[in-house]
């Protein structure tokens, strides 16, 4: 009977070498690039300069869109001004012309998906690539979970969440095409931390944390060469009017003017982050929180006392 050679049980060398090596590489690469985070972070950040590009806001009619609308025109940018009410809107390019800038007005209901396909497909043909969009439109009914109605919590998903996927869908593909583009959206603190009377609101901009995270990955797997940027905003309560009742123990813990947070957004997106909390230090308190239990972090919420109080008269 012929001797047979059983190789089934002897081990491969040439795998066993290449995941050590790949080990290696991996570690090299993952601290390197810890080193190199590090690093930046210190360093003074360039801003890219907006002269000459197309920037799509949504929400422009009042509030952060406002000051943004501005200030980007302020540093020679052309703004495509969108809000759903007019009338405000056009009040804002006006403004925006009568101070030198360049700004086009568009109505639009950024809840409709065909409505936006419609808008993104004519500013394109009007005034070519549009290569910022700052999704800012937003709701925030505040009161009980238990007392908002189905129309309430559906239309905020609508505004706050669907939203996004449309603007994304509609101006992506043109982004791919040049592989170029920054696409900036507002979440909130709410959606770095759980508040009260803010329960399907929070939800709403969990979800947009989410949509950003995964967008950005989704494309960098897609192509590794990928210069399409994303930028996610999480303001702490602005003074814009969405919150009438804030509650606070402490004087420092202030609304934020929107003037100031628009300033800090357009930072941030100029400088290329890709998460930014405003004020600053909130999103390095909530990486630092979850390392902590959660009873001991609803001790400091008590203490803190902070959060909107119900706008239900």
């Amino acid at each position: 009977m012929a001797n047979r050679s059983d190789n089934s049980s002897s081990p491969d060398y040439a795998a066993i070498l290449q995941t050590i090596l790949e080990v290696i590489v991996f570690h090299i690469k993952f601290w390197f690039a810890t080193f190199e985070g590090i690093v930046r972070s210190f360093l003074p950040k360039e801003e890219v300069d907006v002269r000459g590009k197309f920037v799509f806001i949504t929400g422009t009619g009042h509030g952060m869109g406002k000051y943004m609308a501005q200030q980007y025109a302020g540093l020679g940018a052309k703004i495509i001004c969108v809000d759903v009410n007019e009338k405000n809107n056009t009040q804002t390019v006006k403004e925006i012309k009568q101070g030198g800038g360049s700004a086009f007005g568009y109505t639009c209901d950024v809840t409709n998906r065909q409505a936006i396909f419609e808008l993104a497909e004519k500013v394109q043909q009007e005034h070519g690539f549009i290569e910022i969009i700052v999704n800012n439109a937003g709701i925030m009914p505040c009161r009980p979970l238990l007392e908002q109605t189905e129309q309430e919590i559906r239309l905020m998903y609508d505004v706050n969440v669907m939203a996004h996927f449309w603007i994304l869908q509609a101006f992506l593909p043109q982004m791919i095409s040049k592989n170029k583009g920054h696409i900036v959206a507002m979440s909130s603190c709410a959606g770095l931390f759980g508040l009260p009377n803010l329960v399907p609101y929070c939800g709403t901009k969990f979800a947009v944390r989410g949509i950003m995270q995964s967008m950005n990955e989704e494309l960098r797997r897609l192509n590794k060469q990928n210069n399409i940027k994303f930028t996610t905003i999480y303001p702490y309560m602005v003074d814009t009017g969405l919150c009438k009742n804030p509650h606070f123990r402490f004087s420092w813990m202030k609304m934020v003017e929107p003037k100031e947070a628009a300033s800090a957004i357009i930072y941030a997106q100029r400088t290329g982050l890709e998460e930014v909390s405003i004020p600053r230090h909130y999103i390095y308190l909530e990486k630092i929180g979850r390392l902590w239990p959660r009873k001991a972090m609803r001790v400091a919420n008590d203490f803190v006392d902070a959060y909107v109080e119900s706008d239900k008269k």
